[in-house]
C-alpha cells in the first residue's frame, strides 16, 4: 500500500498473527471486544458480528458453487460465473471490515480501522442495477431451488436479514454506523437478484411460489 493511499485514509495491512487457537478464557460464556471489554456471549453485540461472520461463511459456499457452475457452464455464461465469483470474494472481505467495526465499540474506533463504507454500498447497488437488468420480470414469488449457487444465495440473503435485524437490534443499545445498517440491507436485496442472475445465465427455469400446491389447497 502506498504512502498517498495511507494519507488519504485506506486502511492499512492487517498484522496479525495467530498460533494458538483456545485460550480457555470463553469457557464460562463471555468473550472479549476489540477494545478489551468482556461481554456475554449472547450480548446484542456478539450476536450482530457472529451472524456477519455466519454470513460470510455462506458467500464462501455460494463462491465455491459458483466456480463449481462455471467449470460446466459455456464460454460466455462461465465467463460471467467467474466475475459473480469475484464479487462475492469482494463481499467477503467487505463483511469482515464489518465485523471488525460491529466488534468494536464506537469509543474504541480507530480512524483507519476497516469498515464498509457508502463506496461499497454503491459498488453493490451499481451491480445490482446491470444484472437485474438482463433478467425476465418477475410475476410471482421465488423459491430458493432449481440449482446449488441459487439456493446458497438464498441461504446467504435469509442470514443477512437476520444480521441485519440483529444490528437494528444494537443500534436501539449503543451506536451504530449508519453505513452498516445500509450495508447489509443493501446485500440483501443483492443476493436476491444474484440468485435469480444466477439461475438465468445457466438457463434454468426459476422454482415460482403457487399457492395451490399446498395440500389445504384441495380441501374443500
Amino acid at each position: 500500500m502506498t504512502d498517498e493511499a495511507q494519507e488519504n485514509g485506506a486502511f492499512h495491512d492487517p498484522h496479525v498473527t495467530i498460533n494458538r487457537v483456545y485460550t480457555k478464557k470463553g469457557d464460562a460464556g463471555e468473550t472479549a471486544l476489540v477494545g478489551g471489554q468482556r461481554v456475554q456471549k449472547d450480548d446484542a453485540r456478539i450476536q450482530a458480528y457472529g451472524t456477519v461472520d455466519e454470513l460470510n461463511s455462506c458467500l464462501g459456499a455460494a463462491r465455491q458453487s459458483a466456480l463449481e457452475a462455471k467449470s460446466g457452464a459455456k464460454a460466455a455464461a462461465a465467463d460471467q460465473l467467474a466475475e459473480l465469483a469475484s464479487v462475492l470474494l469482494r463481499v467477503q472481505h467487505e463483511l469482515f471490515n464489518l465485523g471488525s467495526v460491529l466488534a468494536t465499540r464506537p469509543a474504541d474506533l480507530h480512524p483507519k480501522q476497516p469498515r464498509v463504507r457508502g463506496a461499497d454500498v454503491v459498488a453493490l447497488e451499481e451491480d445490482m442495477d446491470r444484472r437485474n437488468a438482463t433478467l425476465p420480470t418477475l410475476k410471482s414469488f421465488v423459491l430458493p431451488g432449481g440449482h446449488r449457487l441459487n439456493t446458497d444465495l438464498h441461504l446467504a440473503r435469509t442470514v443477512c436479514r437476520r444480521a441485519e435485524r440483529w444490528v437494528v437490534t444494537l443500534s436501539r443499545l449503543e451506536e451504530v454506523d449508519a453505513d452498516a445498517l445500509t450495508y447489509l440491507n443493501r446485500l440483501s436485496d443483492a443476493l436476491f437478484v444474484w440468485s435469480r442472475w444466477a439461475t438465468h445465465t445457466l438457463a434454468l427455469e426459476e422454482v415460482l411460489w403457487s399457492p395451490h400446491v399446498a395440500t389445504s389447497a384441495t380441501e374443500a
